[in-house]
């Protein structure tokens, strides 16, 4: 029997038993309700998505083929219609999540304004966002399971078999999807980690992100002037992501350990090492350092220590930060990874400069010396020029093998003008099976894009206003927007409905019977969309 005849007995037997007060309540109508409401809390949903993210890792250890893929949403509104689309064109959600970004969190959702990636924006605009995706996504599954109540009513009273939609309804798939959320470096102290990561969580997260940056001075991963943290700080901060986790009943939560030294060339202080190679010792042996032979050599305020038996000064920036050794940077990725891994985190994010199978491979190649598990999410980031990379990758591959590169400028791969050579038809093959290739070959259980519906919703605004407020005038929204949504079955060309207008109607039907004051008429100019296309 299913969850939907369970609830329409169990609310038949209610009803029963309040039959001189609750008359007017329909049976069916409460398990409906129900079944568009499944999740009543944040928590409910962190819960549920923990549990698919906890398979969908062990699914990608038995097959580097199943791994997943998510893009950034800035809005309820835009995740929503992400879902939707993802559920119209494939069939299913599985394997297919959110990522909230930071840094579109900093752009697009401060009180203070646009803002850079510093972590500048108000924290509680973070678990704000997650409870409104999940709020839109909430609305999706009650809008298409009206739908399907609307079309069992019909068939009913046509006297056709309703078999066929009742197994939808009995099997219906939410879009209610993992959130992998960021919490950029914590916002502060680990007790400060500890109570926004407890708010996120609150709000459906089942995973959250957190990177090895100074709170303080934390950059956006693809800019300059990075500086980490000793181990031993950030194993703090996972500790109390994990605490957030456990002391919320959700057992399975899933940390995800951010590692930016590949690109920070510095740290802001020098752990206290308590015995031979411990963490702290391993952590300064990456220092930049000049011996010292005597007193002399050092200035007022210079910091001295002992380093592999020798008296050394690290090397100090006129504002206080030091200085990492040069070329330093996959050596104490690695340990930063293996480090994290033994300590609580379940997920690695490497951050490079550039989208390399063979470079990100690598590093996890070392890595799994150590863990032979470990699994990476990687950001497939727009601050890469895509294009220009992986021609340049072919490019390099092709002079390697000692193929003809003459018709070629390296620096100018970017050009129009090489857009249908074969070098440039080679590297968007490339950059097609990036994904598979990177999951198989260099441990990428989740791939994600960060900021791309900042970027559509720029493209696409960007189009309509040169043509609308060009010589196409209307044309430019008929043609290019609506028609478009007509021809490509977008539930949202019925924007009323899909604001819930309809929702709306049938509770007014369930609340007041045939007093119901209903917006669906023949007068709604949403019929005019009742069309074939």
């Amino acid at each position: 029997m299913s969850n939907y005849t369970n609830d329409i007995q169990a609310a038949q037997t209610l009803t029963g038993e309040n039959s001189q007060t609750w008359n007017a309540i329909n049976p069916e109508y409460v398990a409906r309700m129900k079944a568009q409401n499944r999740f009543k809390t944040g928590l409910d949903i962190a819960k549920y998505t923990a549990g698919i993210m906890r398979k969908d890792m062990a699914d990608y250890d038995n097959d580097s083929s199943s791994y997943t893929q998510s893009l950034g949403c800035w809005h309820g509104f835009i995740g929503q219609q992400k879902m939707l689309a993802i559920k119209k064109h494939h069939g299913t959600t599985d394997k297919r999540y959110l990522y909230l970004s930071g840094w579109m969190v900093a752009a697009l959702r401060s009180e203070f304004g646009p803002l850079p990636d510093q972590s500048m924006h108000e924290k509680t605009s973070v678990p704000a966002l997650i409870e409104e995706l999940y709020t839109f996504l909430r609305q999706a599954d009650a809008k298409e399971l009206g739908e399907l109540f609307t079309a069992l009513d019909k068939a009913k009273e046509a006297g056709e078999s309703t078999q066929e939609i009742q197994d939808k309804i009995d099997n219906y798939q939410t879009h209610v999807v993992p959130i992998i959320a960021d919490i950029d470096a914590g916002f502060g102290n680990e007790e400060a980690t500890y109570l926004l990561a407890k708010k996120m969580i609150e709000a459906g997260a089942c995973c959250i992100q957190i990177e090895n940056q100074v709170s303080d001075a934390k950059q956006c991963g693809h800019q300059d002037g990075k500086v980490t943290v000793p181990h031993e700080d950030f194993l703090c901060k996972i500790n109390a992501v994990r605490y957030a986790f456990l002391e919320l009943g959700v057992d399975d939560g899933v940390i995800v350990a951010r590692t930016d030294s590949l690109g920070a060339g510095l740290t802001q202080k020098i752990p206290v090492s308590q015995s031979p190679d411990d963490l702290a010792a391993q952590y300064n042996a990456f220092l930049e350092t000049s011996e010292v032979s005597s007193v002399d050599d050092l200035k007022d305020g210079d910091s001295v220590m002992k380093l592999d038996g020798k008296l050394v000064k690290p090397v100090r920036l006129p504002n206080g930060l030091y200085k990492f050794k040069e070329n330093t940077g996959f050596d104490r990725v690695v340990l930063d990874c293996i480090t994290s891994l033994q300590n609580g985190a379940d997920l690695l994010w490497i951050e490079t400069e550039k989208p390399h199978v063979q470079q990100i491979g690598e590093m996890v190649s070392a890595i799994r010396k150590e863990v032979p598990d470990a699994k990476l999410v990687y950001n497939n980031s727009p601050s890469f020029n895509w294009t220009l990379n992986f021609r340049q990758q072919v490019f390099d591959a092709w002079s390697e093998q000692g193929k003809d590169v003459a018709d070629y400028n390296r620096d100018e791969l970017m050009s129009a003008r090489y857009d249908a050579s074969e070098l440039a038809q080679e590297a968007d093959e490339k950059v097609r099976t990036f994904q598979a290739d990177a999951a198989r070959e260099a441990g990428i259980f989740h791939h994600l894009i960060t900021l791309p519906t900042y970027h559509t919703a720029a493209l696409s605004t960007d189009n309509l206003a040169k043509g609308y407020f060009g010589e196409e005038g209307m044309l430019a929204y008929v043609k290019g927007v609506q028609r478009k949504e007509l021809r490509e079955g977008l539930a949202c060309v019925k924007h009323q409905a899909m604001a819930g207008s309809n929702l709306g109607d049938d509770h007014k039907e369930y609340f007041s019977g045939e007093q119901a004051l209903k917006a669906s008429g023949k007068d709604n100019t949403m019929n005019q969309f009742d069309v074939a296309v």
